[in-house]
């Protein structure tokens, strides 16, 4: 393993949460892109067009998943008051009792870790992850 780039093995950790959270959102008929949108919209509306950025995923994919979660009846749109081109994404009752499901996922995730990994090692962990994203987001990486 220690031959690997950093890089690999942020892709294949992230794979695996990504899969586990997949499975676990399955037993409640979602997925992990239904449950981060539930974890993102905010009790006021959370405007359509600041979710993909703060999710991290593309606006087709985020259509489709705002879609479906409206389909279900987890989420309702209404027209931005203060902006009539914008739409504002709510949660319904049902969308609300999933949230709290989704929440208690991730925080189950959070508790498992730092039970078996010693809050120095966390607290280095997130020093690094914090640096590698200030080096990307920095464009000192890929410099254009």
């Amino acid at each position: 393993m220690e031959n690997k780039t950093i890089d690999y093995h942020l892709r294949a950790t992230w794979q695996a949460l990504s899969r586990a959270y997949n499975e676990e959102a399955a037993k409640q008929g979602g997925s992990m892109s239904v449950g981060f949108v539930l974890l993102s919209v905010d009790k006021e509306g959370t405007p359509s067009t600041s979710l993909g950025p703060k999710m991290g995923i593309e606006s087709t994919s985020l259509t489709r998943t705002l879609k479906t979660m409206e389909e279900k009846g987890l989420i309702f749109r209404k027209k931005n008051p203060n902006d009539g081109r914008g739409v504002l994404v709510f949660l319904t009752p049902l969308g609300k009792e999933k949230r709290d499901i989704a929440k208690q996922g991730v925080m189950q995730f959070d508790k498992v870790v730092r039970e078996n990994i010693s809050p120095a090692k966390i607290t280095t962990f997130l020093e690094v992850m914090n640096k590698i994203n200030q080096l990307i987001t920095e464009k000192k990486i890929y410099k254009e």
